[in-house]
């Protein structure tokens, strides 16, 4: 699988169609597609995700191809990675319900560090279109509360 290496000039994001693959944050921030280099979600709570970064971070995402169900931002210990704390609604999980209430569609885009059948191979790799059609505050599996996005992929 090649990567594909970004100039610092911003593409347009017609430019991009899934399957296209980037080295690292750096070069998928600079494309444009995802400009946070740390935060796997994009967006504000008032105009909505515009993308999010599938990768193996929480604990509690479930990743179907298609069908994905994204745990929130928040709770994590920074250091071990483990949920220690009960997510909020913070600036980026208001922006996933944002686009739940708009009906915005999300670019989705998943790591290497995912280790499943659906994961890129290295560096990150744009999937398409997705659209927020569910959210629920549930349990985890380490007890706390998270926020639950059930995204599906637009065809």
């Amino acid at each position: 699988m090649s990567v594909q290496r970004i100039s610092h000039e911003t593409k347009p994001i017609d430019d991009f169609r899934p399957g296209d693959t980037f080295r690292n944050r750096i070069d998928l921030s600079l494309s444009g597609l995802h400009r946070p280099r740390r935060a796997g979600i994009s967006g504000t709570g008032k105009t909505g995700a515009n993308s999010i970064i599938l990768a193996g971070m929480y604990e509690d995402d479930v990743d179907l191809g298609d069908i994905i169900f994204y745990a929130g931002h928040g709770g994590r210990d920074q250091k071990t990675g483990r949920q220690v704390a009960d997510q909020v609604l913070d600036t980026y999980n208001l922006a996933l319900m944002r686009s739940l209430e708009t009906n915005r569609p999300i670019r989705l885009i998943r790591g290497a560090n995912l280790k499943n059948e659906f994961a890129p191979a290295e560096g990150y790799r744009y999937e398409g279109l997705y659209r927020v059609e569910q959210v629920e505050r549930v349990r985890g599996k380490s007890g706390f509360w998270v926020w639950l996005f059930k995204l599906v992929q637009i065809v």
